[in-house]
């Protein structure tokens, strides 16, 4: 049995935690005692890298290739920009999970009224939903490049992948993270060869991480930025985070909160910044292999699959890359379960089995690709994923304003409330993202009426 959460910071909460978040494996990763800091690393070392499988899923992949095959290095501000948003935003996120022992769907239940609880769980549902649909595209996709399985097909195939999660939920968390750091390390490798062969130019690569004033005047680089930021700050990411630090064994007092503070923060911001060397070697092999080559027109996954042979004259180029990809939708579709039903129980307090959670999930994902795909073809792919993205980004900044005024309460966080300066760069990042998304959705619909 877990008691419910009684110390200080519950004050202003209008209920106890009644339930912890994901019951199953809450607590369940013992933290030695001492004070060697390797040790204690390694005990806290995991939650970091299984949020981050979500800043390199298939999403990103058609953004950054999107991104580097239209404008170079350009977008690489982008990249840094929202990977540095990341970095802040789940240390908010599992800073509210340690100190409170809530997730943040659980903090949401329990501070706003059930009408607005409702609202927010049904933007993260399609938050998920988008998520999911990137993930099944993705994952179709690379089973069609490596073994030419039409993607309606792959994408039913992927349902299948809910009985790896299941298995591996039963073994216990360890062997989950376990098995993401391994295709993460798959990925990250792939794409440390690709980048040797595509021999980019370093000197644009550093012009390209300084913000152009040219992102905000063209409405086509805007759109693909969003992008880029929907596919790396993933609202849903938030409130898995906030979940999953809460697997170690830690003790009640502030003393032993603060230090698992530390050690997630550290965690979270190594896992993030490999995460942003993903996201950029995909955008850069693209810039290298595509823009500066005279095929800019290079913006799906499948166009790049077959270009890379050729142009880096190197058989397993195209091999390397469809591994990666399907290294990536299949990390994240470890996560999307876990997040959806982090969701569903924190904002609902209902509890299905997982299998029926995962594939009520899958579901919604699979009809919208399955009708994409047999109307327009396997041509839509690519837009199909940008779009998922853009998507997730028009409803971030719903998952950073509870983020940003929880953490920022002092009766909510006691002496764990965000300084000063995290105030004002939090609040500064979900006011650029709503500002920005803002600005999106007026120019579309300019553009429709201009039509």
């Amino acid at each position: 049995m877990h008691s419910p959460a009684t110390d200080s910071t519950t004050a202003s909460w209008r209920r106890t935690v009644d339930s912890p978040s994901l019951p199953e494996v809450h607590r369940s990763v013992a933290i030695p005692e001492g004070r060697a800091f390797w040790k204690k690393m390694g005990a806290f070392a995991g939650p970091g890298f299984v949020v981050s499988v979500g800043y390199m899923d298939p999403g990103n992949w058609a953004t950054d290739l999107a991104g580097g095959a239209q404008f170079g290095y350009t977008l690489l501000s982008v990249i840094l920009m929202s990977s540095l948003m990341a970095i802040l935003l789940q240390h908010l996120s599992l800073k509210l999970g340690i100190a409170t022992g809530r997730d943040l769907a659980q903090a949401c239940r329990d501070h706003y009224s059930k009408p607005v609880v409702i609202f927010l769980w049904i933007l993260c549902e399609l938050a998920i939903a988008a998520c999911d649909l990137a993930e099944v595209v993705g994952m179709a996709i690379g089973l069609q490049l490596l073994f030419g399985i039409p993607l309606l097909v792959g994408c039913i195939i992927t349902c299948l992948d809910v009985l790896a999660v299941l298995y591996l939920q039963n073994k216990g968390f360890r062997y989950m993270e376990a098995l993401i750091l391994t295709l993460i390390a798959t990925i990250a490798g792939c794409f440390l060869i690709e980048i040797y062969f595509s021999r980019p130019s370093w000197m644009g690569v550093l012009m390209g991480l300084a913000p152009s004033p040219e992102i905000f005047r063209n409405r086509d680089m805007l759109y693909i930025s969003i992008g880029i930021i929907g596919a790396t700050v993933m609202p849903h990411n938030l409130y898995l985070h906030s979940s999953i630090v809460q697997t170690r064994r830690i003790g009640p007092d502030s003393g032993s909160k603060r230090e698992a503070i530390r050690f997630a923060t550290i965690d979270s911001t190594v896992a993030l910044l490999g995460a942003t060397f993903v996201n950029a070697a995909i955008l850069i092999l693209a810039a290298a292999a595509f823009h500066f080559s005279g095929h800019q027109d290079v913006a799906d996954i499948q166009g790049a699959y077959k270009l890379l042979k050729p142009l880096l004259g190197v058989s397993f180029a195209s091999t390397l890359f469809a591994l990666a990809l399907l290294a990536s939708g299949q990390n994240s579709t470890l996560t999307g379960t876990l997040a959806g039903q982090i969701v569903m129980e924190g904002f609902l307090h209902l509890k299905l089995r997982p299998w029926l959670r995962r594939l009520v999930t899958r579901s919604i994902a699979i009809v919208p690709a399955l009708i994409v795909i047999g109307i327009y073809g396997e041509d839509h792919t690519n837009d199909l994923l940008v779009a998922s993205q853009v998507a997730l980004s028009l409803q971030l900044g719903f998952a950073i304003w509870p983020l940003m005024r929880f953490t920022s309460d002092r009766s909510k966080m006691g002496e764990f409330v965000n300084p000063l300066w995290i105030k004002i760069a939090g609040w500064t990042i979900a006011v650029l993202i709503i500002g920005l998304n803002a600005k999106l959705v007026l120019d579309s619909l300019l553009a429709v009426v201009m039509k």
